[in-house]
């Protein structure tokens, strides 16, 4: 039996992710601040559940989103982007070996 629940384990962290972009992205945002606002069901509970501040905090995300593609971003912000994602990835892989 905890072979069964390994094996399931790994097929579902193996499991097959959509194409990663700035649509998906976006649409997923989008989704999490539906489901904040009880116009969908939370797919872990299976309710509708809404919380006002965490359907303002995913509107407010889009909105930041918004904000930096009109208008760009400070050197500061672009740095901070850089340095966020080069630690990431270093841990990423160091997961990975």
């Amino acid at each position: 039996m905890k072979e069964n629940q390994n094996e399931m384990c790994e097929d579902s962290f193996n499991m097959a992710l959509p194409q990663l972009d700035f649509k998906t992205f976006l649409l997923s945002l989008s989704s999490s601040a539906l489901v904040h606002l009880g116009e969908v069901e939370n797919p872990e509970s299976g309710k509708k559940e809404p919380n006002a501040q965490l359907a303002k905090h995913s509107i407010d995300i889009i909105a930041v989103l918004e904000d930096k593609i009109k208008n760009g971003m400070t050197d500061e912000e672009s740095e901070l982007l850089c340095n966020v994602l080069y630690n990431l990835r270093m841990k990423y892989t160091s997961l990975n070996k």
